[in-house]
């Protein structure tokens, strides 16, 4: 491979599989509140965040991380503004006190924070205006969960830079990704340049299923799959993502390593993958090779999306699990991509309503898909051109879907939000 595709694909990787503490919205939401009151210098008097309507749906229902259990855009904000690191970026609140927590109680019940929605803006948009008497500091963010676009103070401008495009930090190029060139990099990789990234994630992502496999959070999807379902390999591999996104959604302090923004998706992109890897007793080098397989598929399929949208991301982080794991079976490079359309054809167009228990769920579905175009491609079995969204090859049909969960989905992103704020009479 060239060199500078090769380099290309290595810093997407390391831009995007980077830990973050909790939900990544409401993450962000405190991280822009965090760098605004340390901007201002000063413990602020009261908070106004304004946000677009994809990041309200993205907080409305999680828990925040380490807030003894409280959820919305108030509490993310205000624990940001009171303890958080903004230098931390997505581990923002990795070290907030049980005083903090307390504090923030007091402050959101006293009406410290205000939120409003931001229309006509990006679907990943955040505003957060810190103010103490006259003074006052604003940070936004856009695009992606820690691209600060503007920092002002006082109304001066501190910085100012280029809105982040679909998500692209200056030094990558998503646009140069193929499958081809996704196979040949992961099969040409030099180990040791992805073995720390990889090693982590599967570390991190391990961790925190097992958290959720053990421990009550949510609807407790993962322990339900294995309960009804038996400990094969294909309950294992939905169980423990589903897992995952348990205790991540409710709460649970513990990081993972996201993929596409997004820690759901990058436990759904991972820990099938690695499941699959410990049954088969492959290599750990083989098992690396598999995730940069996965993470890589998953990012560009995303890139036709955009980072918010009405598309569920674990279909697309499915689609990429699902296609490593033919890899781990031995599947050439045809089923390998057959995978991929297989599981676009089957569940593509799930409806993200926002990050919430949920998600576990649409997670399983998610990955009992994959699974299951998997068992089709390796049997050379697959959805044909022309039936429904399939398209005459994987990388047409990865384009058409990207266009119906950027474009055709738009209508049905602003409906949810509605219904989620009450704004339609049912």
């Amino acid at each position: 491979m060239e060199q500078a595709l090769y380099q290309n694909y290595l810093q997407i990787l390391k831009l995007e599989l980077v830990p973050a503490l909790g939900c990544t919205e409401p993450i962000a939401i405190a991280y822009a509140a965090a760098k605004a009151a340390s901007v201002l210098d000063a413990t602020p008097d009261s908070i106004q965040v304004r946000c677009s309507g994809n990041i309200i749906k993205n907080v409305k229902g999680v828990t925040v991380p380490n807030s003894g259990g409280l959820r919305g855009i108030a509490v993310a904000a205000t624990l940001g503004a009171i303890g958080g690191n903004a230098a931390a970026e997505l581990e923002v609140l990795e070290h907030v006190t049980p005083e903090q927590i307390e504090q923030t109680k007091k402050l959101v019940g006293a009406g410290f924070c205000s939120c409003t929605l931001a229309e006509g803006v990006a679907n990943l948009y955040i505003a957060a205006k810190v103010k103490r008497g006259e003074h006052w500091a604003e940070v936004t963010i856009i695009n992606r969960h820690t691209y600060i676009t503007k920092i002002v103070k006082d109304g001066q401008v501190l910085f100012s830079r280029e809105t982040a495009n679909t998500q692209d930090e200056p030094q990558v190029d998503k646009s140069l990704m193929t499958l081809d060139g996704i196979l040949e990099f992961a099969r040409t990789v030099q180990i040791k340049d992805v073995a720390e990234l990889l090693q982590r994630q599967i570390d991190l992502n391990s961790k925190i299923a097992a958290e959720g496999l053990t421990h009550a959070y949510g609807a407790q999807v993962g322990q339900t799959l294995l309960q009804l379902y038996g400990d094969d390999v294909k309950t294992r591999a939905r169980a423990k993502a589903a897992a995952g996104s348990d205790a991540r959604m409710g709460g649970c302090s513990l990081p993972v390593v996201i993929n596409s923004g997004s820690g759901n998706q990058g436990m759904t992109v991972s820990l099938p993958v690695i499941e699959y890897a410990r049954h088969l007793q492959v290599s750990q080098e083989t098992l690396y090779r598999a995730l940069v397989l996965s993470n890589l598929i998953s990012i560009h399929q995303k890139k036709f999306i955009g980072s918010l949208s009405a598309y569920c991301g674990a279909v697309t982080a499915a689609a990429g699990a699902g296609a490593a794991i033919t890899y781990l079976c031995g599947g050439d490079d045809k089923q390998i991509g057959l995978t991929i359309v297989n599981t676009i054809a089957n569940v593509g167009g799930i409806v993200c309503d926002g990050a919430k228990a949920s998600c576990a769920a649409k997670i399983a579905s998610a990955v009992e898909a994959a699974l299951l175009a998997n068992a089709l491609s390796m049997q050379h079995r697959a959805f044909l051109p022309g039936e429904g969204i399939v398209q005459k090859d994987v990388e047409t049909t990865i384009k058409g879907m990207g266009y119906i969960g950027r474009v055709g989905m738009q209508k049905t992103d602003t409906e949810i939000l509605k219904i989620m704020i009450d704004e339609v009479e049912l």
